[in-house]
Order: C-alpha cells, then structure tokens, then sequence
C-alpha cells in the first residue's frame, strides 16, 4: 500500500513539475512575442511616419507644416489660457489663484488624468511667472 502510494505522489509531482515547465515555457514564448512585436511595432511607427513626410513633401506642404507644428508644440501657454484653465479672472488674487490651483491638481490626481494635472500645473506656472513679474520679491 505505501509502494503504491509512494509512485502515486511522484507520479503526481512528475505531473505537476511538467505542468511548472509548460507554464514557465509559455511566459518565456509570450515575453519573447512582445519584445519581438513591440520593435516590429516601433519600427512601422517610425516607418509610417516617414512616409507620410515624404508624401507631404511631394506635395509641397511637408515644410509649411511641420515649421506650424513644431512653433505650437513649443508654444508657451498664454494667460488668458491659463485663467480659464484655472477659472480665474484677471482682478483674482494670488491667494484664490493657489486656492483653484491646489482644488483642480488635487481633483485631477484623485481621478487620475494625468494630462488634466499638467495642465493645470502649467496654468499655474504660467501665472506664477507673470504674477513675480508685476510683483517681484513676492513669495508664490
């Protein structure tokens, strides 16, 4: 009784130990696709890309637009873009400016929009900047 089951558990743990290495196997197969996928997937980005400069050029429109594309990437944010960001008009003092600030960056990072967040960290800088500006020496 106790030979049989002596191969039984073995039995059972020869079975479990290649069920181990299936498993192990199949996440090294997967791990391998995705680093494989993800540089196929890279390079057809860059691919594409290029592509769709070289076709703009041949259309004359390539150096028109990327020149409008990388001045509004650069572009710094305006006050008046960052008042309605935060909700500010322009008699608001410092004080209700960190209170909106503080109020919106926190409300953005409980929800998780982390997009909503620089925004309005921008905003705030923008009008952080322009405030020191009109009043300099001025702790923010």
């Amino acid at each position: 009784m106790n030979h049989k089951g002596n191969k039984k558990f073995r039995r059972k743990v020869l079975v479990e130990e290649m069920i181990l290495d299936w498993n192990l196997e199949a996440v090294n197969i997967l791990a391998n696709l995705i680093v494989m996928d993800g540089g196929i997937l890279a390079r057809a980005v860059v691919q594409a890309y290029r592509q769709a400069l070289t076709n703009a050029s041949k259309n004359g429109v390539a150096q028109e637009t990327i020149q409008n594309t990388i001045r509004r990437a650069s572009k710094a944010m305006t006050e008046q873009e960052a008042r309605q960001i935060l909700g500010v008009t322009e008699e608001a003092p410092w004080e209700e400016i960190v209170k909106k600030y503080d109020r919106l960056f926190e409300n953005n990072a409980k929800n998780g929009s982390f997009y909503l967040q620089s925004k309005v960290h921008r905003a705030k800088e923008c009008l952080e900047a322009i405030h020191q500006g009109k009043n300099p020496g001025t702790p923010s």
